[in-house]
């Protein structure tokens, strides 16, 4: 049986406070805000997802119902099924049983080639960067399912891939501005400090505009003020873009400061779901990491 200093230490570090240095204005100041808030309904519903790799079961009859224009994490202990219900939902991994519901839509498992048309992106755990491109290069290729000229068309330059170059190289400029990423707009990818990359990792998934953002450990490496200021660009993107966002992340302390909704797995099943008031008073979500020490990772 752990020890109870286990268990008093999981318990501050959920109630760990969080502060931002990027002020960032309130939500309430924020039409696209305002527009999403005004309308209840889920954009995603997951019922009774289950998924097993050779007999071992990474999720067992997960729910899980995410409103339109929220921030939306999933937590738990290290090997819980966090990335495995990332993977569901983005159409990596078929499940065994359950369904998912998109914008009205139901599936058994999303296609990943359809992703983008359904109006999902994703970031990944690691970079999944061109290294050998441009800044540019890397955040307009989010925007090549938006193409509709045909190769002959853009091997002559004909009007139609003209006129959809300049509409991509606005959208670019315009993402790299708001991520601030524009004084990095000659350089290659592979020659920028890691919390770079990953902010161009973001902006390529964010320049198309999706509806439902999947973003996995967004954070993951960064120190403390890169942590800070990627938190505050994702806030600042649902504001903009009024998008909803699905966010695994390992820092406690940004997790409840960010989320509107933050959903418990252990051991494949959900064992919380509701505000991060909610959650981080749960007794059941304090159970689920007694087992961590204070040097550990408690998500």
């Amino acid at each position: 049986m752990p020890g109870t200093s286990a268990g008093v230490a999981a318990a501050e570090r959920l109630r760990l406070p969080f502060k931002e240095e990027r002020t960032t204005p309130r939500l309430e100041s924020s039409p696209a805000w305002l527009a999403v808030t005004a309308r209840s309904d889920a954009i995603l519903t997951l019922s009774h997802i289950s998924l097993a790799f050779g007999g071992v079961a990474a999720l067992t009859d997960v729910s899980l119902s995410v409103r339109r224009g929220e921030i939306c994490s999933v937590i738990g202990p290290n090997g819980a099924g966090k990335s495995s219900l990332i993977n569901v939902v983005s159409g990596l991994y078929k499940p065994d049983h359950g369904s998912i519901r998109l914008d009205g839509q139901m599936f058994g498992q999303m296609r990943p080639d359809r992703l983008a048309h359904l109006g999902v992106a994703r970031t990944f755990q690691n970079l999944a960067l061109f290294g050998g491109l441009s800044v540019p290069d890397n955040v307009s290729a989010g925007l090549t399912h938006t193409r509709r000229a045909g190769v002959l068309e853009q091997a002559f330059f004909l009007p139609r891939s003209r006129r959809e170059d300049r509409e991509i190289g606005e959208r670019v400029d315009a993402m790299l501005s708001f991520l601030d990423l524009g004084p990095f707009r000659d350089r290659l990818v592979s020659t920028l400090p890691y919390g770079l990359q990953k902010r161009v990792e973001l902006a390529r998934a964010l320049v198309a505009e999706p509806k439902l953002l999947l973003l996995d450990e967004p954070m993951a490496g960064m120190t403390a003020t890169e942590k800070q200021e990627m938190a505050a660009f994702v806030r600042s993107a649902r504001q903009r873009y009024g998008i909803t966002i699905i966010l695994i992340e390992h820092d406690i302390g940004i997790v409840m400061a960010l989320s509107d909704h933050v959903a418990v797995l252990d051991y494949g099943r959900k064992i919380s779901d509701g505000t991060p008031d909610e959650v981080r008073s749960d007794p059941a979500v304090i159970r689920a990491y007694i087992g961590s020490t204070e040097d550990e990772d408690l998500v």
